[in-house]
């Protein structure tokens, strides 16, 4: 396990040395996070690299990294934790047969540990942890707005209140990272217990560096190509705009076709590599990609977009 961070400038540094490449603002409210204990909320839209920072947190500080992805329907069964109940039914078949065992003490021990079957969130405040982990709580927004009620106490106190068995707390508490891409409104109770922090799109010049350090074969030349080409698509009004992901995919899809500029019979057959709706394609086609073309090779060459 590594120490944390120190300061922001070496949060930046550490991050980046994990190719991940962060502005000073997230690396503000990630370095105190970390200080303060805090959950870190990032909200965004898709693509912008909310998930990669847990992941990269885990990598950086030599953690294990427990993800919890939510669903519509997700309750505290599949989030925290649940009995067995299989065993539970053998074990009171068997007590069934020791007329030695009275109900009270068999009430006692089907609720005992060793029929609790852990889920991520209860993993990560279980007070035997060697290491304090990383825990991802990705997506809340998918969830059902109830279910928030359940992450209120983690959040607050890092524990957790199984009625049967009572109270779980851990002994170091794990760094917390929820992520939304806001398609419905988080409720002010989850977001109080938590640092916030809206997580953007990079600008150009993070974005190639982005590109040159993830996709080191592409040419520099086509790379600036490909960041002015996708900074311009984000000025469209697309249903969903392309993120980090899409860039690297992108950039990956163009050197195996061996591309050395942006082609327009090249970039009009990848597109689906970029945009994931029929109606942005269908948008973007034609004319419109070939003005982005031409815009790209223009600030490639240092001349503007307009120039």
């Amino acid at each position: 396990m590594n120490a944390l961070p120190t300061s922001i400038d070496e949060t930046l540094a550490r991050l980046a040395e994990a190719d991940y490449f962060a502005d000073r603002e997230l690396a503000t409210v990630l370095y105190l996070a970390l200080r303060l204990q805090r959950p870190l909320f990032l909200e965004g839209e898709p693509g912008t690299g909310k998930t990669e920072v847990a992941r990269t947190l885990a990598t950086v500080l030599q953690r294990p990294l427990i993800r919890l992805q939510c669903h519509e329907g997700l309750d505290m069964a599949g989030a925290a934790y649940e009995w067995n109940y299989p065993r539970q039914m053998v074990e009171i078949r068997l007590a069934e047969r020791d007329a030695g065992v009275t109900r009270e003490s068999l009430s006692h021990e089907l609720f005992s540990d060793r029929f609790l079957i852990r889920r991520a969130l209860l993993q990560a405040i279980d007070p035997t942890n060697p290491v304090a982990p990383v825990l991802l709580i990705d997506e809340i927004d998918r969830a059902d707005a109830p279910f928030e009620a359940f992450l209120l106490e983690l959040l607050g106190d890092f524990q957790l209140t199984i009625p049967e068995l009572g109270t779980i707390r851990a002994t170091q508490p794990p760094i917390v990272v929820l992520t939304s891409n806001r398609t419905r409104e988080i409720h002010d109770a989850v977001k109080r217990r938590c640092l916030y922090h809206w997580v953007g799109f990079p600008s150009a010049l993070r974005e190639l560096q982005i590109v040159r350090r993830r996709v080191p074969g592409v040419d520099e030349a086509l790379s600036r190509q490909i960041v002015a080409f996708i900074q311009g698509l984000r000025t469209l009004e697309l249903y969903k705009l392309p993120g980090i992901a899409e860039t690297i995919e992108w950039s990956r899809a163009l050197l195996e076709l061996d591309a050395i500029v942006l082609d327009p019979e090249v970039v009009q057959h990848t597109l689906g590599v970029l945009l994931k709706y029929q109606d942005d394609i269908a948008a973007v086609q034609g004319s419109e990609a070939l003005r982005l073309i031409e815009q790209a090779r223009r600030i490639a060459e240092g001349r503007g977009p307009d120039a």
